[in-house]
């Protein structure tokens, strides 16, 4: 099975690495230094228990990986045009494409029935360019719990959450031959991986999750932890839980979170968010994907969310002034 990994940083490049060595036929969508590394010296990736490196072909250009059986598209929301816009080499006529994206994902009302079916999020899919150059039929949806990040070029580590993996599913709910292929290269590979029939809701528990802290770690500058050691910043945690809740149950999923064991689990995390890494990093920050679309959707279902619309619209500003952040900004697309 030939598998591109289209977004070679750290979460790509966690994949790319382990599928490479457990011998799938793996390429990777990489650009500027990280790409430089890759070619020069293999991709690492570290682990606490142990590093590997592999080498894998690696280009800036689609066109010269061709056609694959699968793709996986592990970028940050913001490159989501510029993926669009090149991705077109990789898909033979059925190549499924898994979006591995933090938040609520482009196709999401795909295949989602009801009133709201086949809905477009601009925010997300601008032009409506990966709907129309992708296509939503093409999508499996994907969520990847681990926490890695880019150390130098060329090397990826792994900090937690190996054991949670990655967990894909159709937009439908249905087992398919293409998503079960995906998952056989993954076990393959000894990447723990599931096949869910209820990606949505799966989704939004993990939004909730980042939800309960991500805003906060934005807004100082902190590691989780850090932002539970303030009571005030622990109920409104447990506040950012509760709306999340509401909007997923208005949606139609319940989520049923147990607030004390997130708040438990915050106070050990060290992690600095993705999105605060690309604050500090200078990098387009995910607040759309993560919080903007979440917010859309709760006005949309008249759900109550004020302390998610006062953290976001801070976040914003915050966002805005180290110019990381407006409705048209886009980003390379394979930045690590």
């Amino acid at each position: 099975m030939r598998i591109c990994v289209f977004g070679a940083g750290s979460v790509g490049g966690y994949l790319a690495g382990y599928l490479a060595k457990g011998g799938v036929d793996v390429s990777v969508v990489a650009r500027g230094a990280h790409l430089a590394a890759i070619r020069a010296n293999g991709l690492t990736v570290e682990t606490p228990d142990t590093a590997i490196t592999v080498k894998l072909p690696a280009s800036d250009n689609p066109a010269d990986l061709g056609a694959q059986d699968a793709v996986i598209v592990a970028v940050k929301a913001p490159a989501l045009p510029s993926v669009a816009a090149t991705i077109a080499p990789l898909l033979g006529p059925e190549t499924p494409v898994a979006f591995l994206m933090n938040g609520i994902p482009w196709w999401y009302f795909h295949a989602h029935g009801g009133p709201l079916d086949s809905r477009r999020l601009p925010r997300l899919d601008p032009g409506d360019a990966l709907w129309n150059t992708v296509t939503p039929r093409r999508a499996i949806g994907g969520i990847f719990w681990p926490a890695c990040f880019v150390p130098a070029p060329g090397v990826v580590r792994l900090l937690t959450g190996a054991g949670r993996g990655t967990v894909f599913g159709e937009p439908d709910g249905s087992t398919t031959p293409r998503i079960e292929a995906l998952a056989d290269a993954f076990r393959a590979a000894d990447l723990p991986v599931t096949v869910a029939p209820n990606i949505r809701e799966l989704i939004w528990q993990k939004l909730a999750f980042n939800l309960s802290a991500g805003p906060m770690c934005v807004l100082t500058q902190a590691a989780v932890r850090a932002t539970h050691e303030e009571p005030a910043l622990i109920d409104c945690s447990r506040r950012m839980l509760a709306e999340a809740e509401a909007i997923a149950l208005a949606m139609g999923h319940r989520l049923d979170i147990d607030a004390e064991r997130v708040v438990a689990t915050n106070r050990q995390l060290a992690h600095r968010p993705s999105i605060l890494q690309d604050l500090e990093a200078g990098r387009p920050m995910e607040i759309d994907a993560l919080y903007t679309v979440p917010l859309e959707m709760a006005r949309l279902m008249n759900v109550m969310a004020p302390m998610l619309d006062l953290l976001v619209s801070m976040i914003k500003v915050r966002a805005r002034a180290a110019r990381l952040y407006s409705p048209e900004i886009t980003c390379p697309a394979a930045d690590p």
